[in-house]
């Protein structure tokens, strides 16, 4: 099998350690060039990487011939100009989440990547990791009976960015929302992969606090296709810090965290069994290697655009503004 050569859109912090060193530590994968619309920022990314050459325009960066795909690591709202940039040059696209700034954006992306017949593949790596595989092999094999509800806890204090600093992941300009967009994401995509495909969410939104624009506190109540019932609360401002999803059957539950590394815990009939899986040092390297196998012919991707796309309409239910009140 071939080895893919990667390019990178966008070498920021998120390429730091959660994803560019997994482009060349993967197996047939080697990271060929980067990009940075600040020239200095890029060449200083590649020298530190090892990464043999950097680019200041996307442009330049889809062209060369030795990258083979496209990895978009920008924040969302260039996701989709960047996917089709590299759709035209006929390029596989790997890009980080959410997938767009909205559904229709989303499948903007899709079909320029089928008309273009190239994969579009997208950055939900709790599809790969090893703890979040155990949950969703726990639930499968019935360790907790048939499924019947999920109920989703995430609180988080509000942490000030640095002085001069702005906070792009809550500007709904630059995000497509705040940190229900960029964090819950995660949850909901993976409760996808276990569950199958949420049929119908709503929600209530509201900034409470009045730190930034977009939304700090979020409720919603959702519905899978199966028949399971959801719930789930994201807090923003909150005083306390949790990470808590459960998944709830006819003979038991399964608990686990989307971000901190607590323990999985399975308690069902008498007895309670806890699993403690740490996650890799480099989070996306599973799934990128997914990516590749899967670009080379040797394996599928569980995370697609189809997927992700799923996960996106899901969200802009729950921040959709009921009828009568006002966004």
């Amino acid at each position: 099998m071939r080895t893919i050569g990667w390019g990178v859109i966008g070498c920021g912090d998120v390429t730091e350690v959660k994803s560019g060193p997994g482009f060349q530590k993967a197996a047939r994968s080697r990271l060929v060039a980067v990009m940075r619309r600040n020239g200095a920022l890029a060449a200083d990314y590649a020298h530190r990487h090892g990464v043999p050459r950097w680019y200041d325009r996307a442009e330049a960066l889809v062209a060369d011939p030795e990258v083979d795909a496209i990895y978009v690591a920008t924040p969302p709202y260039a996701h989709r100009d960047a996917t089709l940039l590299a759709a035209r040059a006929g390029k596989p696209v790997y890009v980080e989440k959410p997938m767009a700034m909205s559904v229709e954006e989303c499948r903007e992306m899709l079909q320029a990547c089928r008309a273009a017949r190239v994969p579009l593949l997208v950055a939900y790596y709790r599809r790969a990791l090893p703890r979040f595989l155990k949950v969703k092999e726990l639930v499968e094999a019935g360790r907790i009976g048939q499924p019947r509800a999920v109920t989703i806890a995430l609180y988080r204090p509000h942490v000030p960015p640095p002085a001069g600093q702005p906070d792009w992941r809550v500007d709904p300009d630059i995000a497509g929302g705040g940190r229900f967009v960029d964090m819950a994401c995660h949850t909901l995509d993976f409760l996808d992969y276990v569950l199958g495909p949420i049929r119908s969410a709503r929600g209530l939104a509201a900034n409470q606090a009045g730190l930034y624009r977009a939304e700090d506190i979020v409720a919603a109540a959702f519905e899978f296709a199966r028949g399971v019932e959801g719930t789930g609360l994201w807090w923003f401002t909150s005083p306390v810090e949790v990470d808590r999803t459960e998944i709830l059957g006819t003979r038991g539950r399964v608990a686990f965290s989307s971000f901190d590394e607590s323990p999985i815990v399975l308690q069902a009939a008498d007895e309670t069994i806890e699993f403690p899986i740490p996650n890799p040092p480099h989070v996306q390297q599973p799934l990128i290697q997914m990516v590749v196998d899967h670009l080379s012919g040797a394996a599928e991707c569980p995370s697609t655009g189809e997927t992700a796309l799923r996960t996106t309409w899901v969200m802009e239910q729950i921040l959709a503004a009921p009828e009568g009140r006002r966004p």
